[in-house]
């Protein structure tokens, strides 16, 4: 029978330094293993089940157990753990099984747990391929970021309810509608993704049928057009006199976004690879337009004077260090001219319908499409082609097939000398109403 460790104080076993396993007493098999380094923690010994030696002769197994670090763990603490951890062998358990086996069950719980912020980092990885430039890869997760994530970021993706949803949704539902309902496809697209992975068990609770179109109102029914502030058509050719005048490539790159009625994400991203300069032509690439399809724009001969005759390489309208310029660089021209035109006492370029807010880059395209329907006989679908305007009507889809060149070259050329017409009332013979 093994001798009985005498049991030793607090402040002796402090004193011990030397490398090597130490007996403490209190429980049997309790030791203070030192290191070569100094290092001190606490082990049990014991004896459970049994196992055959090297030369065949059946023993008892020795297992040893660790019981954290010392002075962490205390001599107090050290021996009722090992009380513990004795009594489960006493009752046939093997202590060590046990905690392999809570271990793994810990591992597959973490194998299954996936929060709504790591599947959502995820899935827009995955699906990285599918977006039209890089903005709109990052644009498609920080939706998330700024309105989901405050709400299910840390949530486990199979407990996330549809009142979880609604309550990231409710706030901007009526305010911030069309974000909203992206917001809401995306946290969808997320769980739909997390299903696959067999990380969901049960319907999609970002769905919209016969779910959280019983808790918000329909999108169509509450959805505002924010329109963009514009200049009113009759006053359009004073200002691009004024913007003629006016250096860089900024006022430039307004000018051609006005005679082309593009939007200006398109003309600030435009390059000359873009443009045919035999035909006329500028080809935006579907990944740069809103509605993902390509768009063949005619450029009128005033178009043509604002880039050059001559095929260059790179940005048609880079920014003064190089790169895409930004829009609010184009709106800061056109705030600039505002300024000094109210600074002369004359009439600054507001928009008399939205409380005489200072027209923005964006504008310009309701303002070519007010003059199109107010003074010219273009059919409709001309100026919605010009504009790149997505629409599903039949009849539309129609014209839009054949893109309309001819008509739309007709079009741009009868609204860029309406630009250059300094009030001069000039009636377009076959165009105005």
């Amino acid at each position: 029978m093994p001798r009985k460790a005498v049991e030793l104080s607090a402040l002796a076993v402090s004193r011990i330094k030397k490398p090597g396993s130490h007996p403490v007493g209190g429980v049997a098999g309790l030791l203070l293993r030192v290191s070569n380094t100094g290092a001190r923690s606490w082990v049990l010994r014991i004896t459970t089940g049994t196992r055959v030696n090297a030369k065949g002769k059946t023993v008892q197994r020795r297992r040893d157990i660790g019981l954290g670090g010392y002075p962490d763990v205390t001599l107090a603490q050290a021996r009722e753990k090992a009380r513990l951890k004795r009594e489960q062998v006493e009752q046939g358990i093997d202590p060590i099984k046990e905690r392999k086996a809570a271990r793994r069950a810990l591992q597959d719980a973490q194998a299954k747990y996936l929060s709504f912020g790591q599947a959502a980092k995820q899935c827009h990885k995955i699906r990285a391929a599918e977006f039209r430039n890089e903005k709109h890869a990052k644009q498609w997760i920080n939706t998330l970021t700024q309105h989901a994530f405050p709400i299910l970021e840390n949530i486990p993706v199979d407990e996330i309810e549809t009142a979880h949803v609604h309550r990231v949704l409710e706030p901007i539902w009526s305010e911030k509608t069309e974000t909203a309902r992206r917001v809401r496809q995306r946290i969808e697209a997320v769980l739909r993704w997390a299903y696959t992975k067999k990380k969901i068990s049960r319907e999609n609770p970002a769905r919209w049928n016969d779910n959280l179109k019983e808790l918000l109102p329909a999108p169509t029914k509450i959805h505002r057009v924010q329109h963009h502030p514009s200049l009113p058509y009759p006053e359009i050719a004073e200002f691009l006199q004024d913007l003629r005048d006016r250096p860089g490539k900024a006022a430039k790159a307004l000018e051609f976004a006005i005679l082309t009625g593009a939007r200006s994400g398109e003309v600030r991203g435009a390059t000359w690879e873009e443009i045919d300069v035999d035909k006329k032509l500028w080809v935006v690439p579907g990944g740069r337009i809103k509605g993902g399809k390509l768009h063949t724009v005619p450029l009128c001969e005033q178009a043509m004077k604002t880039i050059g005759s001559t095929q260059g390489s790179g940005l048609l309208f880079p920014a003064p260090r190089g790169g895409e310029m930004s829009d609010m660089t184009l709106s800061k021209k056109i705030k600039d001219m505002h300024k000094a035109r109210i600074a002369a006492g004359k009439k600054g370029y507001v928009d008399p319908k939205l409380g005489n807010r200072v027209a923005v880059p964006h504008g310009f395209r309701s303002t070519f499409k007010d003059w199109c329907r107010e003074t010219t006989r273009f059919p409709d679908e001309v100026s919605e082609l010009a504009l790149s305007h997505v629409n599903n009507d039949a009849t539309r889809a129609a014209y839009a097939r054949s893109e309309l060149l001819d008509q739309r070259r007709e079009l741009m050329a009868v609204w860029a000398n309406y630009c250059e017409s300094i009030a001069d009332n000039v009636v377009r013979i076959g165009t105005l109403k």
